[in-house]
């Protein structure tokens, strides 16, 4: 790819080529842990050292915090110099050359990380334990299933036991989820108006164009096997049964959760999350979730997803601590059968001329977020039709990558990974883009998207110079020689 000279479109269109940025993404078990700072829901513990540090005594502070090696304190939170020692040996596992690695820059990254932080818990951005608790659990359990079990993830990892593990990711995930709340907080409002990307594209020299890489447009056409109604059947009569027990014999919510749900993301949980109405969850879930008072069981009721009942343990304010049960009813091989030969018989009328791809998708489709657009999918990431190949799903691109241009696939199983039934589809590769500088009309999207970022990255650049400002800040002596991109280092 052709790097751009000017330095902020370099940071967005390479980002990986960028240290900071690359600390950003990297996997979230960092050892970057803040000591003797428990975060709670509402407010952070400012360590015992921080009156002392106002008046100049920091020496006698950390000694009651008995940390040894301080690099820098932002606000609230102690950066220790293991904290970058551990973060260099990270960014070496993980294949980093080591004349990327700039111990300063390393430094300068992790104070904007607990600058955010701080000023997330003073501007009220609360981040729930429960909330944090739940996305360690499921770090846990993918960290299990990938080294094969928990005992091999410890040693990896150097930590003696589970709850000490998870105390750290519980520190670790809490700091970024109030960092990243507290960057969308700054960006929310900003918008781009089209006289703006234009303005943005025509600012880049002709000759430091960005190179996009080689696309697909790809459509795809979907049936669902449907349960029949005895199956959904059973399956509410047993829900009316758990409900039952649970209200009558005084029967625990969460381990029935824990035997029957058969919800991936919370059943080893007992079928808990904590939910706002903002919570990507589908409509008639939340529907359900916030008609119930605390203590309520709901009666069972269907999403796409199966069949659920809720029970609500905590209302506060606008957020909910639930538990719920999830069951699919099972789906007969007849009905998996028809679904599959009825997408063959609908590939077959295609590849005869009878109808059109997009037709078919909008006559028989099920999915009905791709149906009305012809079949066309949509990248998550921006909603653009088209994928970029360096950077498209592994899984769709195993689906498609022995696809000729506007070749039909066979039907192909596709499971949900959030626990709803197994669809089946056919795909086909409707456009093919190859690698191309950028043109205005052609790569509109992406160029706003550029423009957009550069804007955002302003507005938090001026954010950030503002807060350094107003907050307390304090950086060793063995740091104060460091070249930092941001004012740290206060006179």
């Amino acid at each position: 790819m052709k790097l751009l000279k000017t330095k902020t479109l370099n940071y967005l269109i390479n980002p990986f080529k960028n240290l900071l940025t690359i600390l950003f993404f990297i996997a979230p078990f960092i050892g970057l842990a803040q000591e003797k700072l428990d975060v709670q829901d509402s407010q952070v513990e400012p360590p015992q050292a921080s009156a002392a540090l106002e008046q100049g005594s920091a020496k006698e502070a950390f000694k009651k915090i008995k940390l040894d090696g301080i690099a820098a304190v932002v606000g609230d939170y102690v950066i220790l110099e293991s904290d970058i020692e551990k973060t260099l040996i990270d960014l070496r596992s993980q294949g980093v050359a080591e004349k990327d690695m700039n111990r300063c820059q390393l430094l300068g990254k992790l104070m904007e990380d607990r600058l955010y932080a701080h000023q997330a818990v003073q501007d009220s951005l609360l981040v729930s334990d429960d909330e944090v608790a739940a996305i360690g659990e499921r770090q846990l359990q993918q960290l299990v299933a990938q080294a094969g079990s928990l005992e091999r993830v410890l040693k990896i990892y150097k930590k003696e036991d589970e709850e000490s593990f998870r105390q750290e990711l519980q520190k670790i995930n809490k700091l970024r989820l109030l960092s990243e709340r507290m960057q969308t907080s700054i960006v929310s409002d900003i918008e781009i108006t089209p006289e703006e990307v234009r303005q943005f594209f025509n600012d880049i020299p002709k000759d430091e164009l960005p190179v996009f890489g080689a696309e697909l447009e790809i459509s795809q056409i979907v049936k669902t096997p449907q349960a029949p109604e005895s199956e959904k059947q059973k399956v509410i009569d047993r829900l009316n049964e758990i409900k039952g027990d649970v209200e009558d014999n005084n029967a625990s919510f969460s381990v029935k959760a824990i035997l029957y749900s058969q919800d991936p993301g919370s059943k080893s949980k007992g079928g808990f999350y904590a939910m706002t109405r903002e919570t990507p969850f589908v409509k008639e879930f939340k529907d359900v979730a916030f008609s119930l008072q605390e203590g309520e069981v709901s009666e069972p009721f269907e999403t796409t997803f199966g069949f659920h009942i809720i029970l609500v343990e905590k209302i506060r304010g606008q957020e909910l601590d639930l538990r719920h049960i999830l069951m699919v009813p099972e789906v007969p091989q007849s009905a998996i059968d028809e679904a599959i030969n009825e997408l063959k018989e609908i590939k077959q009328k295609i590849e005869d001329g009878l109808m059109t791809f997009a037709e078919a998708a909008r006559n028989f489709s099920d999915e009905k977020e791709t149906k009305f657009d012809g079949g066309v999918l949509r990248n998550p990431t921006n909603y653009d039709s088209r994928f970029e190949l360096t950077k498209m799903d592994p899984t769709l691109y195993n689906q498609i990558s022995n696809l000729k241009d506007n070749e039909i696939s066979n039907p192909i199983a596709e499971p949900d990974p959030r626990g709803g039934a197994t669809s089946y589809k056919i795909l086909r590769i409707t456009n093919r883009f190859e690698e191309h500088t950028a043109d205005f009309a052609r790569d509109y999207m992406k160029i706003q998207e550029l423009a957009t970022s550069e804007k955002q990255l302003k507005a938090i650049n001026e954010w950030r110079a503002k807060r350094i400002d107003d907050t307390y800040i304090s950086v060793s002596k063995s740091n104060r020689d460091c070249s930092f991109a941001n004012n740290w280092i206060k006179e």
